[in-house]
């Protein structure tokens, strides 16, 4: 006999789900019970608190695709990379950042952390609404107190934490997608719910060309649920984004959807990543997958298997985020931070049952201890998601070296170009130069030149030929020297 085909429906779940009988705490002012409601704001602030006092960068895209952009077009210099000079990035992300950045500069505000701060601002904002996106979509399946708790499991997990408060494109567009996920998963209001299903979807896509997989999986996942009505006001949201989109491009470009069209040449109608950046087995990803995901969304596995045997039924974030990873498997060219879209997806589809299943089935005098030991390994990922090292020390010893004036010119020993923080983070113009080695090119000319009279060394390398040449040391941070020379 012949198995019946896999379908995707949206969940039978009534207009309004009953509170569960928990004694977690629920959004009821009656019960005295408000924390959580002052809680989840703290909670969406961390990411983008996390990054400004931390600094550093998991991706030179961090800085060179948004920052370093946002930084040229209010001051007229800066390190632009070759997408900028080729096209194939759109001016969406540092054009909002540029804004931000301007207002810093009307409110006097010239350290570069201070800037960076005002910069976040609204990447926090998006972050809080994506988080509290994730309460909707749980409650709607175990109820306020569930609501809250996989909230939290969400805003809490280790790589939201280090990603969310970052400038790269996957950050922006895993919160757009965060709140795309809970407007389709909608039953109530299909015409809003489609509209801004759609917007963020389109708004996931223009913060990362790549994130177009997420809206081809959802459009099919609502063709399957013939969701007709909540399908074609999706279509419209996104459409008038696109519209926005090619509109942009006309402007910074000269032609409407050049940013796009030319990414798709570079990345998906050739081999140009590949052969430009390498390509790894699929694989590649087995370590970043094992060691990012929490154990808790493990068990939600075993709960969704069996879910999936009665029901044959997806959830829209799991079908989206499966797809988008088996994509991923099959693309040459890897990164680890790729993965993290898909991962937060995942890891929102798994809190729902694993918030209800604490709240509803849980012993009452077990219900606090799971909810710690969930808590806990999902914080615990971020020790190991992403692998790279942030260099955050570094780029704060860069901040140093240019406060207080005086500072004419920094060289920056074991660093590469794309690996330093741009004139974002010297706030002047000022020349600078980054090396590997003593004998190296750049390295001598600064020594040569006294206008160079500030340098930043990683593990003290060249600490020696530094210090004959005149410099001093005059602070550590972390595992970075920053020197002076008069």
């Amino acid at each position: 006999m012949s198995s019946p085909a896999l379908q995707f429906p949206a969940p039978a779940v009534p207009e309004s789900t009953p509170e569960p009988a928990s004694d977690l705490p629920g959004p009821a002012p009656r019960n005295g019970r408000r924390w959580p409601v002052f809680l989840l704001p703290v909670v969406a602030l961390l990411p983008a608190v996390i990054a400004v006092l931390q600094l550093g960068r998991i991706h030179p895209d961090e800085v060179y695709q948004a920052l370093e952009p946002a930084w040229w077009r209010v001051h007229g210099y800066g390190v632009l990379a070759w997408e900028w000079k080729d096209g194939i990035r759109n001016w969406a992300v540092p054009g909002v950042l540029a804004g931000f950045l301007k207002l810093a500069d009307l409110l006097g505000i010239t350290r570069p952390q201070g800037y960076r701060a005002v910069v976040a601002l609204p990447q926090a904002a998006l972050h809080a609404w994506s988080v509290w996106a994730a309460y909707r979509f749980a409650a709607r399946r175990a109820g306020p107190a569930g609501g809250w708790l996989a909230a939290l499991l969400v805003g809490l997990y280790g790589p939201v934490l280090v990603f969310a408060g970052r400038t790269l494109g996957e950050s922006f567009s895993a919160s757009f997608l965060l709140v795309a996920m809970e407007a389709l998963d909608r039953r109530e209001r299909p015409v809003r719910a489609g509209l801004v299903g759609g917007a963020a979807l389109g708004l996931a896509v223009v913060t990362r060309y790549p994130s177009a997989i997420f809206v081809l999986a959802a459009l099919v996942w609502l063709v399957a649920a013939r969701r007709w009505r909540l399908l074609a006001f999706t279509c419209a949201g996104g459409l008038v984004v696109a519209a926005g989109l090619g509109a942009l491009d006309w402007a910074t470009w000269g032609s409407p959807f050049h940013s796009f069209l030319a990414y798709a040449r570079f990345n998906v109608f050739s081999e140009g990543a590949a052969a430009r950046f390498g390509s790894d087995p699929p694989s590649y990803y087995a370590r970043p997958l094992l060691t990012a995901v929490p154990l808790w969304a493990w068990g939600a596995a075993l709960l969704g298997v069996a879910a999936l045997r009665q029901r044959l039924a997806l959830s829209l974030p799991l079908w989206c985020a499966a797809v988008y990873t088996g994509v991923l498997l099959a693309t040459a060219h890897k990164e680890e931070r790729f993965l993290y879209p898909g991962l937060v997806l995942a890891v929102l589809a798994a809190a729902a049952p694993v918030a209800a299943f604490i709240a509803t089935r849980a012993r009452a005098d077990a219900r606090w201890s799971l909810v710690a030991l969930a808590l806990g390994t999902g914080l615990g990922t971020a020790a190991f998601f992403p692998s790279s090292d942030l260099r955050a020390d570094q780029f704060r010893a860069i901040v140093a070296a240019t406060e207080g004036g005086g500072a004419r010119g920094l060289l920056i020993v074991n660093e590469g170009l794309w690996g330093a923080g741009g004139f974002f983070y010297l706030g002047q113009q000022i020349p600078w130069l980054t090396c590997d080695w003593p004998q190296d090119g750049a390295f001598q000319h600064a020594m040569r030149d006294s206008s160079f009279n500030r340098a930043v060394t990683f593990e003290d390398r060249a600490l020696a030929e530094l210090q004959a040449a005149g410099f001093r040391v005059a602070r550590r941070i972390g595992r970075e020297t920053l020197l002076v020379r008069e």
